[in-house]
């Protein structure tokens, strides 16, 4: 039996790996002034355990990819959504700060492999001028469930467990509802694994796929590269494309993240939304879905036009690039209508520039080692996640009163008088700041040369 449009089923089911992923992720922003306040967390130490997460993350990065290459993409995914399946559920057991930490730390190191894996995967079964497309279709799976986790979470946490089942509050008692969130968002992992085992395959190995999609897959992909050796990391870190990319996302995916870990604590703080009705942040992650299929959908429609794969990514960016200048109106925005309405234009267009900018990374990597370039440029992305959680930290917390950990006296050390600058000045220093990110970004891309093939040294 032959399923039509099979690389398209196959895309699903990394949409919805991608969606799994950031349920699991944003159970603990979206519950975060509740786990504060049960675990005597302040702002300080809920960034610490954010940036714990993005410490494992960066580390996942550097070699999850080598490990996709390695053992392929079917087994490579599935070993981290067990991985980072098990990390949420334990997460139920947390008691403070430390253990809170340590599960994050787990759920970081898991985490991060599905999208090396992702990338793979859509250079395995699409062509070039669908892939585009396929990243910004699964990158909304992100945004999906980032967009469906306030209503999970929250829902599950405020359940009358006491009542209705005493027998699970017997097992938690202290803090049942958001105990019992994690364990259960983290148990649908495993679901997801069955159809993943049954139908991934590379294309020329699966007996689902047709030979007129197989050669629609293979066009203009040149010879095969599955028996080619990967690259070796000098060959990765002399190839310019991988630090000019690194560099794109260290600079402008903190505004992404800065959207799924802070926003809904700014509403919380400055806006005055209670935890109840921060579901409102269903319209921002909306606006990342449409952003990320626009953008993949767009660059596509202008590689069948006949531009280079490269070059149309890069002017999608340019558009995305031009629209960040409203990110400071967010924060002086009268009412609160009017701050989502800046803030849907502005997530839309950084989500449109991310799916680009991924979509770079397997137009000038061969196949062979996609996962591994994606892994490095990606590790980019969280030590600007890093840096912006340092940053936003100080900014709203002011002068710490407790003892600086590693962390807080890593970057002071490298940033101090960035820090003294801005610490307790609020959000609005960083929402000006988001306006600069993406233009700085693509002229440092324009200027390096991105557009310009060329080869990894031998």
């Amino acid at each position: 039996m032959k399923i039509r449009g099979l690389r398209w089923w196959i895309v699903v089911l990394v949409f919805l790996a991608a969606v799994l992923n950031y349920v699991d992720r944003q159970t603990l922003s979206a519950l975060a002034p509740t786990i504060q306040a049960d675990l005597k967390m302040d702002d300080r130490d809920y960034a610490n355990i954010v940036n714990i997460f993005l410490v494992a993350y960066t580390i996942a990065y550097l070699i999850s990819g080598k490990l996709v290459d390695r053992l392929g993409t079917r087994k490579g995914t599935a070993v981290f959504v067990i991985w980072w399946s098990l990390a949420n559920m334990v997460t139920a057991w947390a008691q403070g700060m430390r253990s809170m930490g340590t599960c994050r730390f787990l759920l970081g190191l898991g985490e991060a492999g599905i999208w090396p894996a992702a990338s793979k995967a859509v250079s395995e079964w699409f062509p070039a001028r669908e892939r585009a497309l396929a990243i910004g279709f699964y990158t909304m799976g992100a945004t999906i469930g980032a967009t469906v986790a306030p209503y999970i979470v929250i829902r599950l946490a405020g359940f009358d467990y006491a009542s209705q089942l005493p027998f699970i509050e017997s097992v938690f008692q202290h803090g049942t509802g958001w105990r019992m969130a994690f364990l259960l968002t983290g148990a649908a992992g495993f679901l997801w694994l069955v159809p993943w085992l049954m139908f991934y395959r590379k294309p020329r190995e699966s007996k689902l796929l047709g030979e007129a999609e197989l050669a629609l897959i293979e066009d203009g992909a040149g010879p095969p590269a599955e028996n080619e050796p990967g690259w070796s990391w000098r060959q990765v870190l002399t190839f310019k494309p991988v630090w000019l990319l690194l560099i794109g996302r260290l600079v402008t995916d903190p505004v992404w993240y800065f959207y799924q870990f802070w926003f809904a604590k700014y509403l919380n703080a400055e806006r005055g939304v209670a935890q109840g009705d921060l579901t409102i942040t269903w319209v921002i992650y909306a606006a990342a879905g449409v952003g990320s299929l626009f953008g993949g959908w767009i660059s596509g429609h202008l590689v069948k036009k006949g531009k280079s794969p490269v070059k149309a990514r890069l002017w999608v960016m340019l558009g995305s690039a031009c629209m960040m200048p409203l990110a400071p109106l967010i924060a002086t925005a009268a009412d609160l209508p009017m701050a989502l309405t800046l803030t849907v234009f502005t997530v839309f267009a950084a989500l449109a520039w991310l799916i680009n900018i991924s979509a770079i990374v397997v137009d000038v990597v061969p196949k062979h080692s996609v996962g591994t370039v994606f892994s490095v440029v990606a590790a980019g992305s969280t030590l600007g996640g890093i840096a912006m959680n340092m940053i936003v930290a100080a900014m709203v917390s002011g002068p710490s009163l407790k003892p600086a950990g590693f962390l807080d006296q890593g970057f002071k050390a490298l940033f101090g008088p960035l820090i003294s600058a801005v610490e307790g000045k609020g959000y609005e220093p960083w929402f000006l700041a988001m306006a600069f990110l993406h233009p700085l970004a693509l002229a440092l891309l324009w200027l390096g040369g991105i557009h310009r093939p060329r080869q990894a040294a031998v």
